[in-house]
């Protein structure tokens, strides 16, 4: 594969025997050669759990301090009476059956998160084929399966974020944007962390986190010493 020179003056920064600490990574990653547009910080971890067990399918939320840097569009199923509410809190997208239905029928995912009442998952668990691998499916587990959902859209628009391992048992999501404070990218990465940890499942023998890494929309990865 073809690396354009700009990859490959990011490449010299990198080490690829070494593991750095996460100011260091930070750092290296913010002095690379800037691209046209504001890149995203990227996680990458490799965990040691066994995907195939259903006692070991690690998924959370976390908020993130410094928040994502990205206008986050939220969808909300809810009933009529909950729609005044949803819209003064922020939402983009309000509705219940007939949003199931562009989804379904249009393939529509022009949003960023999802989140229901209780009472409309009935409703909403039709979509979880097509939400749950693009990890938009609302579940109680990462609080977007309320009755406040004013409070959940709230910290949707305030830095929460979701995540999920995939079937390699990997988890991949940008925590911020290259324009942001080393400061707050630190803090940011550090919540993700915490919040992975504790999501660490009890049934889990060995070690949680395998490798680690952070990078750019398009740069090289930098491995993180845990």
């Amino acid at each position: 594969m073809k690396r354009s020179k700009r990859y490959l003056k990011a490449a010299e920064l990198v080490d690829e025997n070494k593991t750095y600490s996460l100011d260091e990574a930070i750092g290296i990653l913010k002095s690379m050669p800037p691209a046209k547009f504001d890149e995203t910080i990227e996680i990458s971890a490799k965990l040691g759990v066994d995907a195939k067990q259903s006692d070991q399918i690690v998924r959370g939320s976390v908020v993130l301090p410094s928040g994502t840097g990205k206008d986050v569009k939220v969808l909300v199923f809810c009933e009529p009476e909950k729609e005044k509410e949803a819209k003064e809190a922020g939402a983009d997208y309000i509705g219940s059956q007939e949003m199931i239905d562009k989804i379904l029928k249009d393939g529509w995912t022009d949003f960023d998160c999802c989140i229901s009442t209780p009472s409309q998952m009935r409703l909403v668990s039709k979509l979880g084929r097509f939400l749950g691998p693009r990890g938009l499916m609302p579940s109680p587990k990462t609080g977007t399966v309320i009755e406040n959902v004013s409070y959940a859209i709230t910290q949707a628009k305030g830095g929460k974020i979701d995540f999920r391992m995939d079937k390699l048992s990997c988890i991949h999501l940008g925590v911020g944007k290259v324009s942001f404070a080393k400061e707050d990218l630190i803090k940011n990465v550090e919540a993700f962390i915490e919040a992975l940890n504790a999501s660490k499942p009890q049934s889990l023998k060995g070690d949680f986190i395998e490798s680690f890494f952070l990078s750019t929309t398009i740069s090289p990865s930098v491995k993180i010493a845990m």
